[in-house]
């Protein structure tokens, strides 16, 4: 039984399972996300984002991905017209096809490191004191054990974790049904909730010649057939109630809208909650339904995966239940009083009438546009003493980028007040951004300094009274963010260290011991202190399929990036490299070309190119690491062949002048290149003259190129090892090994980890300022 490792195990890949494994993998928590469908669906059954998901979308930079999107202010309450127009920067609808929303998270949540495993159908859950189990049946008929601090169902209406949990999901029975289709083909005439004597009637073309009908006819119950309905009976049921004969159109998809309405008790059990239609299921009327997921996904996210940081205050998590049940409910509620309105036969007339005068009256128009758009939801703030307008309600800042953080947003104003705010906010620099406005538009009082969580929603408010609140941003601070870092105990010992392994597993973080000097920390102790500082990168390490190839890869891997693990030969080395960067929570996978050959560069970015867009939805690369290579073997001068010597600089200094030229189309701005030289170019051996020629042609590369790339905000540096272990024969005589050792001022030969270290370095940002540089990671041995 293969086995995996993480710190949430989300079930599901729909939107709202998508958008949680973002918002978990931007706090910084490693997600291993199930799908049961092998490929993504191609049913769209939801169309419309509201204003308050349009907001959060463009906080996390994500809206520009949707492109121009329809926007209609007009939607509805029961079928009556609705104008949702309310301050903001999204009033109204934005149409969106739910395949698209689905493609456009699950490249971001890739992006970002998530781990997504379609064709994989949880069968079994095991809830432990510390831990939870999940068993899946996967693509082969394997069987994969996935364990998790906590796991969230987003499995839909039907969902499997709560039938496996065994969970109550009490509410009320569908008693009516919308059947709809999307027909191609078909010329009809648009209806936005045309009200026929017979029913009901929608008919909307979209601009691909497609409609979608959707139509109820009054009387009929839901519940007469035992499957979905077929393109016959919605043929017919349409007829009978327009008139009208589609049956000579092409249906895509055919299904049902019921007006089922349930809601589990609680959102939370134990290590296991719930979010999106796996939590409340209501009938899809206007929207309402995904955007109520989409949002539970938003206010689950930071907070579990401060929780799987362990710097979770005491009942963070606990808020979820807290705050979603109370907005499902009241959505449930407008839901079925629109279910009524909407499917009702000549008895609901009356009502109708009334509602659609009461509609043009300015307040009712507002409460009711706000509550289907998402904006007047209210969360409670636990805040004592002065109460201020604007707690508790949502800041539409609209800051790209700001994720699982949260933000002081200081006003305009005397500097000493700022000043005293930014000092009492310094403890929790780290998980709370800074910024000075203006007046925010749209707040109740928009000239006020706030502190707002990470999914938009105000929790404390400066008073304007002469006296600056530190004590109370200290104590909000406190109550949503945990303690300062310099009293966090937690932080220095993540909560998910204290996992011990399951079977097959191996622990993501294993304690370190107190005594542990650098060269024996392994990758995975890295991962937590350097806090993924490559989650959402890619890599190509070239050679990597054992030495110092495979430790660069380990590590970039171990700090989050995806990295493509190359091997000349292929062979089973490079999988098993793969095998263990995945073991360990990593993402990896194997490509294979042979260096210093014709089409080399071209074969090796073909896989490249295929594992990438697979596994991201883009064929970017962020990293590239050129340490593929061969040695001269030692020949003597008067013994190198003409035939050696074109081999070592096709392998050595060919290949990876023509790897960066091709890298050239897919190397993000900001890119990282490094290059292996070797310490043979600053250190004499008449026997390895060739090959040193060719590592000095790699450390030219490295001076041209930097100024070619430094428009780009590229760098590109080179690293040269010295004697180090490698799995030569010659490593296991001892007397071998003590010799080599005394080249090094360190007294040791290098260990592998030594030259990743360093290779880290540069691919991180904390080297953007080093660039066309000869890096010696030889261990002193060119000191002489």
């Amino acid at each position: 039984m293969a086995a995996l490792d993480s710190d949430v195990i989300v079930v599901g890949a729909g939107p709202v399972g998508l958008l949680l494994a973002g918002e978990l993998r931007l706090g910084g928590a490693r997600v291993a996300v199930l799908e049961r469908r092998a490929q993504p669906g191609t049913e769209s059954r939801a169309s419309t984002l509201h204003a308050r998901t349009m907001e959060l979308l463009a906080e996390r930079g994500l809206l520009d991905r949707f492109g121009s999107l329809p926007n209609d202010v007009m939607g509805h309450f029961g079928g009556i017209p609705l104008d949702l127009t309310l301050p903001g920067p999204y009033p109204g609808q934005w149409k969106v096809p739910q395949t698209r929303t689905e493609a456009i998270l699950r490249e971001w949540a890739l992006s970002l490191g998530a781990d997504l495993r379609p064709g994989h159908e949880v069968t079994a859950l095991t809830v432990r004191r510390d831990h939870v189990e999940a068993e899946a049946s996967a693509p082969g008929g394997t069987t994969v054990r996935v364990r998790g601090r906590y796991l969230v169902g987003c499995d839909g209406e039907h969902s499997t974790v709560r039938r496996l949990t065994g969970v109550a999901f009490p509410g009320e029975e569908a008693r009516r049904e919308l059947i709809r289709a999307d027909v191609a083909g078909i010329d009809i005439p648009a209806r936005r909730f045309q009200r026929l004597p017979g029913g009901l009637a929608i008919a909307a073309r979209n601009p691909q010649g497609v409609t979608r009908v959707m139509v109820h006819e009054f009387g009929s119950a839901a519940g007469r057939r035992p499957g979905p309905p077929d393109f016959a009976e919605i043929r017919d049921t349409w007829l009978r109630v327009t008139g009208e004969d589609i049956g000579h159109g092409s249906p895509l998809w055919v299904n049902s809208f019921e007006d089922a309405a349930r809601q589990l008790d609680r959102y939370r059990k134990g290590r296991v909650l719930f979010a999106g239609d796996a939590a409340h299921q209501q009938m899809p009327i206007g929207g309402q339904a995904v955007n109520l997921g989409l949002q539970d996904a938003v206010n689950l996210g930071w907070k579990l995966a401060l929780e799987v940081a362990g710097r979770a205050p005491d009942g963070l998590l606990d808020t979820y239940h807290a705050e979603r049940h109370a907005v499902g409910a009241r959505v449930l509620g407008n839901i079925r009083a629109q279910a009524l309105l909407l499917l009702g036969g000549p008895e609901v007339e009356p009502v109708r009438a009334v509602l659609a005068e009461l509609v043009r009256h300015a307040p009712v128009r507002e409460h009711l546009a706000a509550m289907i758009s998402g904006l007047d939801i209210r969360y409670p703030t636990d805040t004592s003493g002065e109460h201020h307008a604007s707690l508790g309600l949502r800041l539409a800042h609209g800051r790209r980028g700001h994720g699982a953080r949260g933000l002081l947003r200081l006003r305009t104003g005397p500097p000493h007040r700022a000043t005293a705010l930014r000092r009492a906010l310094a403890p929790w620099n780290d998980r709370v951004d800074t910024v000075v406005d203006g007046p925010a538009p749209g707040m109740v009082e928009p000239d006020t300094s706030v502190l707002v969580r990470p999914d938009g929603y105000v929790m404390w408010a400066d008073r304007d009274d002469g006296a600056v609140d530190e004590a109370g941003l200290r104590t909000a601070l406190r109550r949503w963010f945990g303690e300062p870092a310099s009293l966090d105990t937690a932080h220095a010992v993540p909560r998910r260290t204290h996992l011990g392994p399951a079977p097959g597993v191996s622990p993501a973080t294993p304690p370190s011991s107190p005594r542990a000097t650098p060269s024996s920390l392994t990758s995975s102790h890295r991962r937590d202190a350097d806090m993924d500082r490559f989650a959402g990168k890619t890599a190509l390490v070239t050679g990597s399929s054992r030495g110092i190839g495979r430790a660069i890869a380990v590590r970039l891997a171990g700090e989050g990036a995806l990295v493509a693990v190359h091997s000349s030969g292929g062979g089973q080395a490079a999988d098993d490299v793969v095998a263990a960067i995945e073991k360990d929570g990593g993402r990896a996978f194997a490509v294979q070309a042979e260096l210093g050959v014709p089409g080399d560069v071209h074969e090796l970015f073909l896989g490249l190119e295929q594992g990438l867009k697979e596994r991201t939805g883009s064929v970017e690369l962020d990293i590239l690491v050129n340490n593929a290579g061969i040695m001269g073997g030692g020949v003597p001068v008067e013994e190198t062949t003409p035939e050696q010597f074109d081999r070592l600089f096709a392998v050595n200094a060919k290949a990876p002048f023509f790897t960066i030229q091709r890298a050239l189309r897919n190397l993000t701005d900001g890119g990282r290149v490094v290059n292996i030289s070797s310490g043979l170019t600053h250190f004499a051996n008449p026997e390895e003259i060739a090959y040193a020629m060719t590592k000095g042609a790699v450390e030219q590369l490295a001076l041209h190129f930097a100024k070619y790339l430094a428009p780009r905000g590229i760098t590109i540096n080179s690293v040269a090892p010295g004697i180090t272990r490698n799995g030569s024969p010659v490593f296991g005589v001892p007397e071998a090994v003590e010799q080599m050792a005394r080249l090094s001022a360190f007294g040791r030969v290098g260990e592998p980890h030594d030259v990743a270290d360093v290779v880290a370095f540069l691919a991180s940002d904390d080297a953007r300022w080093v660039t066309g540089a000869f890096l010696d990671a030889t261990g002193g041995t060119l000191l002489g």
